[in-house]
């Protein structure tokens, strides 16, 4: 039986989360559909666009992202502490950047004299409206409902566009954030559709590498498509790599990004075909740090989502036991 998703998001548990959303059937996400010769390539872009301007709005933090063919994938580190320190006006400038907002919020926005019962409930609206820019649920609810509209404008037809409501696994260690950014960013190598990591398109890993996302030209397409009212912020970048431990709170992930590409150009060495027997005689700095043998890594690499879906299951179980 499918559980409330309150139940399987907490951000006191773990702020990591692996997000997964696939298209309902044989619909094309993006593509080629060898069957009907249509290409669906131009999405990739629209939904790269959309999953990096939602991020500068919301406080959620990217980490990874791979855009496939008929799914996409997402690392993403939720920052409920990032809306606490906004101002009641930029946590409403952020909200209606998406939505049309009530009019005495509009009225409040265009600072207009209100009453102080108007008053009283633009403050109850902020208030839902901060804890909406810090929640997972409605990042996607704004990510896939775009998605399937325009998807489904452009192919002119109705209804589902994606199979159900995103798949999220909860990351409970430093070494499940890093894992399951390695496979997502191989996500796109392992389908055949790149040769290295560093030349897959609409990847997390080819963006922290050469980046080529162009805000104007993003926020105008989705202002076009009519899933952007304004842009008030400045572009988040990608969750940064902090290289290592401080004596202060940690926001970046605790390892360089030099060792990061060097473990996912290792891990993706070794599991390609004919590939699997070939162990270098080095070890990338990272494993040593994390006490992982070579197995045990490939096996974390290369079976995440079965694995973590049973460490998901089994950490809701203690949840339950406690309660």
């Amino acid at each position: 039986m499918t559980r409330p998703r309150e139940q399987l998001i907490s951000v006191d548990d773990t702020p990591y989360y692996h997000v997964v959303s696939r298209c309902v059937r044989r619909t094309y996400l993006c593509g080629f559909d060898s069957d009907t010769g249509v290409s669906y390539e131009h999405r990739r872009q629209w939904i790269e666009e959309r999953i990096r301007l939602l991020s500068s709005l919301f406080a959620i933090d990217l980490c990874a992202y791979a855009v496939m063919s008929n799914h996409y994938h997402l690392v993403v580190k939720l920052c409920p502490e990032q809306a606490k320190q906004w101002s009641d006006r930029e946590v409403l400038a952020r909200w209606t950047s998406l939505f049309k907002g009530p009019p005495i919020v509009q009225r409040f926005l265009a600072g207009e004299a209100l009453h102080e019962a108007e008053h009283r409930y633009v403050d109850r609206t902020v208030a839902v409206y901060r804890n909406r820019l810090a929640d997972l649920s409605w990042f996607m609810k704004c990510l896939n409902e775009s998605i399937a509209k325009e998807a489904n404008r452009e192919d002119d037809c109705t209804g589902h566009f994606w199979e159900s409501r995103f798949k999220s696994q909860a990351l409970l260690s430093e070494q499940a954030v890093l894992s399951c950014m390695a496979y997502v960013d191989l996500n796109p190598l392992r389908a055949d559709m790149a040769d290295t990591p560093e030349t897959s398109d609409h990847t997390s890993i080819k963006e922290r590498l050469a980046p080529i996302f162009n805000l104007s030209e993003a926020i105008q397409a989705q202002t076009e498509q009519l899933f952007l009212r304004q842009f008030p912020v400045p572009l988040k970048p990608l969750l940064n790599f902090e290289e290592a431990v401080r004596n202060e709170p940690q926001r970046g992930i605790l390892f360089s990004l030099n060792d990061y590409l060097e473990l996912v150009d290792y891990t993706g060495r070794i599991v390609k075909p004919g590939k699997r027997g070939s162990i270098p005689e080095h070890l990338p700095p990272i494993l040593s740090r994390l006490e992982l043998s070579v197995d045990e890594w490939l096996a974390e690499a290369t079976e995440f989502e079965a694995r973590y879906q049973d460490n998901r299951r089994a950490h809701l179980d203690r949840r339950r036991s406690a309660a």
